[in-house]
């Protein structure tokens, strides 16, 4: 009943929420580094429960919209792209591919960094690399926050605590690889992104089509970055903290 009333609501009467969501998620980024009980080892819970929520999001939420989506698709997209009709989860393996890709460029530069005496800390180039393409990943959560593939205020509601527990996840570990800059300059640069996004997404809008293929890019980059943080040996995750996360969310969404 509340999803029916949610897809009767117009997005443009959620910017107000919307932008006071993306206001959070942005101080979510300002403040996370500062959490400093989760800087410990075994892993701490609260962000293995995050993780499990983000992908709790992903494989309740966003992949079925997606299956859904694909029956749909070919009517959808410009002749040039009919490529995309077979497989809109190509997008997702894109940004899967991606985020593991940005991840070894920093495990790699860290190394380096080492070797050269500089500290266990990334260089200029890649934390620059990293911060752009978290940058984007940002305006693309601010751009979802008003068009998403499922409308309303309960899916802006859900679709925001899932990113906000996701963006504690992802502070942690662009702390972890780059440590002063992120502080002093990478986190307030994501933090306006977020906004940044919210206030494209509140002033334009994308064919449905291409709002799914975003999501499909989200997805895969939620599931890789939640995934290089958890499964590391050294990290000693927490499994049944990460398991209750995903399977509480999990049974929210299907509530809901």
């Amino acid at each position: 009943m509340i999803l029916a009333l949610d897809a009767e609501i117009p997005s443009t009467t959620l910017i107000p929420l919307a932008g006071l969501l993306a206001i959070g998620l942005a101080l979510v980024h300002i403040f996370a580094y500062r959490l400093r009980f989760l800087d410990i080892t075994p892993r701490s819970r609260w962000l293995s429960f995050g993780s499990g929520v983000s992908v709790a999001y992903v494989f309740v939420h966003i992949l079925p919209d997606l299956s859904h989506f694909q029956t749909t698709l070919p009517d959808s997209v410009p002749e040039r792209l009919a490529f995309l009709e077979h497989h809109v989860y190509l997008m997702a393996l894109l940004g899967l591919a991606m985020f593991y890709g940005l991840e070894r460029v920093a495990k790699i530069s860290r190394q380096r960094s080492q070797e050269a005496g500089n500290g266990d800390v990334t260089e200029a180039k890649v934390f620059w690399l990293h911060i752009v393409s978290f940058g984007l990943y940002n305006l693309l959560i601010g751009y979802l926050l008003l068009h998403r593939e499922e409308p309303g205020y309960a899916s802006l509601l859900l679709f925001s605590f899932a990113m906000a527990l996701h963006f504690v996840v992802n502070d942690y570990g662009l702390h972890q690889h780059h440590k002063k800059a992120y502080v002093k300059i990478g986190r307030w640069i994501l933090a306006a992104t977020v906004i940044a996004g919210w206030a494209i997404g509140s002033h334009s809008e994308v064919p449905h089509a291409v709002i799914a293929l975003l999501f499909s890019f989200l997805a895969g980059g939620i599931v890789l970055n939640v995934l290089k943080e958890e499964l590391p040996e050294e990290r000693d995750s927490r499994f049944w903290t990460f398991a209750f996360g995903a399977t509480g969310y999990a049974a929210l969404l299907l509530f809901i």
